[in-house]
């Protein structure tokens, strides 16, 4: 009897994972801050933070093999926009030293998993 085949889930990805439980870190720090913070550093912060694990997702559901690319393409670039965003709470004494070592810890591991991941996809797709 052959064994049933394991189809690969979103959740199984280390770099979904890591993008998603960096961002809702993040996001109880920055929902703390004062309306200012916010809506300056804070939108940004988030949303690049978020976009990650959203692009990632989105990637992860596409057909082609071109559009998945594209999207852990975006998903790397709002990796890199968030790294931004972490050093600018870090100077403006926005986050602590610990929330900041703790983000740019998740953040840096980014990078190379989405790169893993895309090569995975460039080596495993037909199309």
């Amino acid at each position: 009897m052959a064994t049933p085949k394991k189809y690969l889930k979103l959740n199984d990805l280390s770099s979904y994972r890591i993008s998603f439980h960096v961002s809702n870190y993040a996001w109880d720090i920055i929902t703390e801050w004062n309306i200012f913070l916010k809506k300056t550093v804070g939108e940004q912060f988030a949303s690049s933070l978020d976009s990650v694990s959203a692009n990632i997702a989105e990637g992860f559901g596409r057909k082609f093999k071109k559009d998945k690319i594209k999207f852990f393409n975006y998903a790397y670039a709002s990796a890199l926009e968030a790294l931004n965003w972490n050093e600018k709470a870090y100077r403006r004494n926005l986050i602590t030293k610990s929330q900041y070592e703790h983000i740019i810890g998740e953040l840096k591991k980014l990078p190379k998993e989405i790169n893993n991941l895309s090569n995975f996809t460039k080596r495993k797709l037909a199309k």
